[in-house]
This record gives C-alpha cells, structure tokens and sequence, in this order.
C-alpha cells in the first residue's frame, strides 16, 4: 500500500464525518410537494434573498463542497487502487 494511498484514505474518512456533521446541523425542509404546486417557496421573501449570508446558506455551500471533494478523492481512491 502507497502513503498516498493512506493519505488520501484518511482525508475521505475526515470528509466523509465533515459531511454527516454538516447534513445534521442543516434544519429540516418541510415544503415538499405541496410548496410546488401552492407557489410557495418562491425565493422572494427576504430570507430566500439573503440566505446565502446566514449559517445555513453556508452549510449548504459547505456541503456541496464537500460532497464534490468526496466524489473526487472516491475516484482517485478507485485508480490508485
């Protein structure tokens, strides 16, 4: 087994537990269905507008983030392999 190997294996194990901690602290989308087909959730309140400032906005981004480095590291992973 390569270092870069070990490596790389220990850095997706500490993204895959920032990822879980990250899901958990996001709160709970309730809308579903129903908000598609009563028109709400819309993105013009002034909470949708500014999202991306608070917390959860960037936890959202963090975990887009992070998911894509998971994927990334999976696929070197698999070649190294």
């Amino acid at each position: 087994m390569s270092i870069w190997f070990v490596i790389l294996s220990v850095i997706l194990f500490l993204t895959c537990a920032a990822i879980n901690v990250m899901i958990l602290m996001q709160k709970k989308k309730n809308a579903g269905l129903s908000a598609g087909v009563t028109g709400m959730g819309q993105g013009d309140t002034y909470w949708d507008k500014n999202k991306s400032r608070s917390l959860e906005g960037k936890l959202e981004r963090y975990t887009k983030i992070a998911g894509a480095v998971f994927m990334v590291l999976a696929l070197v992973l698999n070649v190294l392999r």
